[in-house]
Parts: C-alpha cells; sequence; structure tokens
C-alpha cells in the first residue's frame, strides 16, 4: 500500500509540473519535484530516475485511465501536448465517488464547530458536485464565479511557488500603465476578492509588500535569488481592518460612522459591511446610525457608492466629501 500510495504522489507532482507550462521541465526537474514532495509527505528519501522514467510510461499509458499526452521537446523537456489536460480533470470512478461522499460527511459534521465554520461552502459545493456526478442531475448550488477571467491559469504555479518559497520573476502590466515591466518578488499569498485573485509579495530591493492582480500578470517565472519572508506580513490578521485588499501594512484603521436607511437596514444587520460593524444608534423613522473600523480604501468607498441613497457616510469627514464629490461627477453625466 505505501508503494501505491507514494506512486500516486508521484503522479500528481508530474502533472502538477507539467501542467505549468511557464518552465521547461526535464527528467531530473521532474525527479527533484518528486523527491522533495515524498520527503515532505512521507519522508521517503531518494526516488530513482528509472522509477520516474515508469512513472511517465505508466500515465502515458491507460493503466490507470490516464492516457496522458505526455511528448519530449527539443530532446530534453517534457510537457503535455493539450496544454489543458490534466489528469485531475478526469470524469470520477464509483469508488473515487464513495470516498468523496464519505469525506464529505465526515466534513460536514465538522463545520458546526466555529473552528471548521468557513469550511461549510466548500462542503455544500462537494457535496453537490459529488451527487450531480452520481445521479447525472443537474447542480442544486451554484456558486459566482468568472471562468474566463484572465489570470486563472497562474493560480496553480503561483500555489505551488508559494509552497516551494520560490522567489519569482513576474513581468506584470497595470491598467494605467502603456507597457509591461518585469520585477523579482517573494510571494506569500494567494487571496480571492470578488471573483478576482491576487497575489501577496514582497519586492527584492526593500520588502515592500503589495499586491498583483492575476489577470494584469503576462508572464510567470522562478528567480535565482535565495527567498525572503516579510517577517511584517501577517496573513492570519493582515486583513483584520480590511475591506477588500488594498492597504500597506502600516496604514492605520480609522472609525467610520455611517446613516443607513430603514430600506437598507435589515440587509445591512444581517450582512455586515465588515465584521468591526457596531449599531450605534436605532432612529425613531427605521433608519440607524452604524460604525466600522477599517482601513480607508478604494474597496470601502466602492463598497459604500453601490449602495446609493440608501447609505450616508458621517464621518471622517475626508471620507464623507470624497464620496460627495464621486456622487456629484456621477450625478453630471445624467
Amino acid at each position: 500500500m505505501p508503494a501505491n500510495k507514494n506512486a500516486l504522489i508521484r503522479y500528481r507532482i508530474i502533472d502538477r509540473c507539467l501542467s505549468n507550462r511557464y518552465r521547461r521541465w526535464t527528467l531530473n526537474d521532474l525527479l527533484e519535484a518528486c523527491a522533495a514532495a515524498l520527503y515532505e509527505m512521507e519522508g521517503v528519501d531518494g526516488v530513482s530516475l528509472r522509477t520516474i522514467q515508469s512513472d511517465i510510461q505508466t500515465m502515458r499509458s491507460d493503466k490507470l485511465g490516464y492516457n496522458a499526452p505526455i511528448e519530449v521537446y527539443d530532446l530534453k523537456y517534457y510537457r503535455y501536448s493539450d496544454p489543458d489536460y490534466s489528469i485531475t480533470n478526469m470524469p470520477l470512478s464509483a469508488n473515487d465517488l464513495e470516498v468523496l461522499k464519505d469525506a464529505t460527511n465526515l466534513l460536514s459534521h465538522l463545520t458546526e464547530f466555529t473552528y471548521f465554520s468557513e469550511m461549510s461552502d466548500v462542503v455544500g459545493r462537494l457535496q453537490d458536485k459529488i451527487a450531480s456526478s452520481a445521479t447525472g442531475r443537474k447542480p442544486i448550488i451554484h456558486f459566482d464565479s468568472v471562468p474566463n477571467l484572465k489570470g486563472l491559469a497562474f493560480i496553480k504555479p503561483l500555489y505551488d511557488y508559494i509552497a516551494q518559497k520560490q522567489s519569482l520573476k513576474i513581468t506584470y502590466q497595470s491598467y494605467s500603465a502603456h507597457k509591461s515591466q518585469s520585477f523579482t518578488v517573494y510571494p506569500y499569498l494567494l487571496k480571492e476578492y470578488r471573483n478576482r485573485w491576487f497575489l501577496y509579495c514582497s519586492r527584492k530591493k526593500d520588502l515592500l509588500l503589495f499586491n498583483l492582480a492575476l489577470d494584469r500578470m503576462i508572464s510567470i517565472e522562478p528567480a535565482n535569488e535565495p527567498f525572503r519572508e516579510n517577517p511584517r506580513f501577517d496573513p492570519e490578521h493582515y486583513f483584520d481592518n480590511l475591506v477588500g485588499v488594498t492597504k500597506s501594512i502600516d496604514t492605520p484603521a480609522r472609525l467610520i460612522t455611517f446613516w443607513v436607511s430603514k430600506n437598507d437596514l435589515h440587509y445591512i444587520l444581517t450582512k455586515p459591511i465588515h465584521s468591526s460593524q457596531t449599531l450605534v444608534q436605532q432612529n425613531e423613522d427605521g433608519s440607524a446610525i452604524l460604525t466600522i473600523n477599517v482601513v480607508v480604501n478604494k474597496e470601502l468607498f466602492t463598497t459604500f457608492l453601490g449602495f446609493g441613497r440608501e447609505i450616508k457616510v458621517i464621518s471622517p469627514r475626508d471620507v464623507s466629501c470624497y464620496i460627495r464629490k464621486q456622487l456629484t461627477q456621477a450625478l453630471e453625466l445624467y
């Protein structure tokens, strides 16, 4: 059984490598990636070149149903001839479905505990997907997504690079830039916000922390630069005072006081703008005064502006004046 388990780990690592078309993979590269994964996951030390060659042949064959289109190019490098292929895209077997069903049943019980409550949407997604695959019925749960969003192909390689603590050279073009630029960064975290993905990283020269939108990335590749952690970046608490994704480490939170109309009060109370939201005053007309303690950024302004006349920011004054200016300029368009 351990040998089978180790083989499955190798297949997954080889698949992950060959799916990453932003790097050229030699047989030795695949061997090193598999050896590192086996040592980290199972404490197994070493794997032979012959084993990796045998794994590639097995993946190419129909023994496990993979029929992987692995090709050699330039007489040295390996890749999938079909860029969309992955063994993870294969349909689930009946045994796979049973195993997943048992696992999701266990997870559904764990979500009753506060520590695991954030997994509830993931469990719901899994249960619906498994039932759809097993019975052929249409899905019952639909999760918001943008399948054709640019940059999604970078998620998997970036995840691997972060796990391997690999410095990166990224070619990037922001919305305001006329041409792209390349720079070296140390990647730490992937974050999703409103169906867009962002990479949090530090730049090489001074460890300044910033985020890069994956849909503005042109290419990524390993950099020949020792990886450096940013001791000031704590992903567990970095987002505690944040709506959205934008702030610097030193930006302090501010107390935002705002009025909410009777029409939207119940919605705001049941779906707070931020976890720090506090009801300060309930008015006789059904409206209310609330506060949140957050960093002021573009995403916060966008959130308030999205409520239109149902929300009015009272203080700080500079925040209130900025929103008023935006609304005035928007009115002039009509």
